[in-house]
């Protein structure tokens, strides 16, 4: 029998126009955070305590690399258990399109890492300097652009699947639009990696900044759709 305490324990809704579908912890769901988590353990600045003072000065060089990597791995699990928590879908092609998630997460890991282990050391003037030509810097940002790309674009496919199931799902119609707003969200995000992709191509020194994009775009693209779901929420209460 439930404690006395969890009986009157006001219940707190993950998401307040969305109703989460997904019942117990699945073992697909275990999986992946197992997955995401020995991605993040293969980010960690050194896998041995430092013995000295240098050594520990340069793990400590290698703290903001590591924090921008782990937000980004963050982001990416964030927006898989968002997905996994409102549609609870674990039918063959949602099964197929999660283990080509992890195997990019797992796969990306170290350009990650180099990546931005690189543009630290080159903005904070530390450790050795790297001799690496133009063709070397392009390679570079297509890799991780095309990365980048790919991922947001299995979650654009994964939300596609749930919209095209809406009916078996049973979601509403602000369900319906939250669902086309995070399948167009996810769609920015692959159009802003490839969009970096073609200038790599060209000029990879601006490669990188072209992801300075997202946020305003997010912002502009999360405001309109706000809007529209206010709409639709506050509809019924406008009929006599």
């Amino acid at each position: 029998m439930a404690p006395a305490d969890a009986v009157h324990r006001p219940r707190i809704a993950p998401e307040k126009y969305f109703r989460w579908r997904a019942g117990e912890i699945s073992r697909l769901e275990a999986f992946c955070d197992v997955v995401f988590g020995f991605a993040i353990t293969l980010l960690v600045v050194s896998l041995e305590v430092p013995h000295t003072y240098a050594e520990l000065m340069a793990d400590m060089r290698g703290f903001l690399p590591f924090a921008v990597c782990f937000a980004q791995l963050a982001m990416i699990w964030r927006t898989h258990y968002r997905f996994s928590r409102r549609y609870g879908l674990e039918d063959p092609y949602t099964v197929f399109l999660n283990v080509v998630l992890l195997f990019l997460v797992l796969f990306y890991v170290y350009p990650l890492k180099f990546v931005f282990t690189l543009l630290f050391s080159e903005i904070t003037g530390a450790g050795a300097p790297v001799n690496m030509g133009w063709h070397e810097a392009s390679v570079l940002m297509q890799i991780y652009a095309i990365g980048f790309a790919a991922v947001f674009l299995l979650f654009v496919l994964m939300y596609a699947h749930a919209y095209k199931l809406r009916r078996e799902l049973g979601l509403n119609a602000v369900e319906e639009l939250e669902t086309r707003f995070s399948m167009q969200e996810n769609g920015i995000l692959a159009l802003v990696g490839v969009v970096s992709f073609l200038v790599a191509l060209k000029s990879p020194g601006w490669a990188g900044w072209t992801y300075l994009a997202i946020g305003p775009l997010l912002a502009i693209h999360g405001s309109i759709f706000g809007k529209r779901v206010r709409r639709l929420v506050d509809k019924p209460m406008a009929v006599p």
